[in-house]
């Protein structure tokens, strides 16, 4: 597995890390519990399993997004050219990269079926607003995957940041190639190349 198809696991993974319906539980107990509720999501429905991409993406919607901070993902992503961006820009900035992201992880959500998710002891201290949640994802033939899960809570809520693979930083990878995009054709031009993205995204899943 290549470093790019890596991250497409991680950040399906990272997908089933927080739940709505049980924002008093610590940061662990929500990854474990919608973890493992997703993944019986996925057993029993063959249409998840046979990669419907209507279905997978209304799974993604209902059990994921509002429990993602995806302004938070994106400032990190573009960086110091952020205060470069308009409010208007901003905007696009992360709707466009918000749904970059739900697309990829929606077209790799299925192949966590073959993996089996080891929850680490959590270390975090009293009163703790940040925490980081720690797994081990495997599989026979395969080299253990330790994936990092950066989480803050706001208000009651814990909602995920950050996804880290063996040590990298998601977001640090999106923001070398978005500094590119920046220094070729500004912030217009990373909306352009994200919302170009997109559109090719959403041709090849189909409706």
């Amino acid at each position: 597995m290549n470093r790019a198809s890596r991250f497409f696991l991680a950040t399906a993974l990272a997908l089933m890390t927080v739940a709505t319906h049980a924002q008093a539980l610590a940061p662990d107990a929500l990854a474990r519990n919608t973890t493992n509720e997703v993944l019986n999501i996925l057993k029993q429905d063959k249409d998840l399993r046979n990669g419907n991409s209507r279905k997978i993406l209304a799974l993604v919607e209902q059990k994921i997004l509002p429990n993602f901070d995806f302004r938070q993902m994106t400032q990190l992503a573009v960086g110091r050219n952020w205060s470069k961006a308009s409010p208007e820009q901003q905007q696009r900035l992360v709707e466009e990269f918000k749904a970059l992201l739900v697309r990829t992880y929606s077209a790799s959500l299925t192949s966590v079926l073959d993996y089996k998710i080891e929850f680490l002891p959590l270390r975090m201290a009293p009163g703790a607003s940040e925490v980081t949640v720690n797994t081990v994802v495997s599989k026979s033939g395969a080299p253990p995957l330790p994936i990092d899960y950066r989480m803050e809570k706001q208000d009651i809520s814990w909602k995920v940041y950050d996804v880290l693979v063996e040590g990298v930083s998601l977001v640090t990878v999106y923001r070398n190639s978005f500094n590119t995009e920046v220094r070729k054709g500004g912030i217009d031009g990373l909306v352009a190349t994200l919302s170009r993205r997109n559109q090719q995204q959403a041709a090849v899943a189909g409706p």
